[in-house]
């Protein structure tokens, strides 16, 4: 008899340890999402030209501009250019695309690139 009572104090004691571990684990997670919602990353802006103001070269230094609040690892170099003018009845649309790449002393030129497209359109009405 001693022994099952040892038995059961012992497997009391487990259900209870075990109870223990999966109620912490549960709350560790919750808490983790819920870190993680309120983490959720918030795009930086900055301040555009108005559209009496706009040139292609001041749209151009703009995209750097914001550029510059996203995150990137240094290593990541890019180059920026105009692509063309669009014209259309109550706007005009200016296309840049900025070539990103990573060279390196072993391979100056890169072996693969990615680009990004800005498309920039200016109200003919609206200043």
């Amino acid at each position: 008899m001693d022994k099952e009572k040892e038995d059961a104090a012992l497997d009391e004691t487990v259900e209870m340890i075990v109870a223990n571990v999966i109620r912490g684990a549960t709350e560790q997670f919750i808490a983790l999402q819920k870190k993680e919602k309120e983490a959720e990353y918030v795009a930086k802006n900055i301040q555009w030209t108005t559209c009496k103001d706009f040139t292609v070269e001041g749209g151009r230094q703009q995209i750097e501009e914001y550029i510059s609040t996203w995150e990137f690892h240094e290593s990541w170099l890019h180059w920026s250019e105009f692509l063309c003018e669009e014209e259309l009845t109550y706007s005009k649309v200016y296309h840049y695309r900025v070539l990103w790449s990573i060279p390196t002393r072993r391979k100056p030129i890169p072996q693969a690139t990615a680009s990004v497209y800005f498309i920039i359109e200016i109200s003919k009405i609206k200043p």
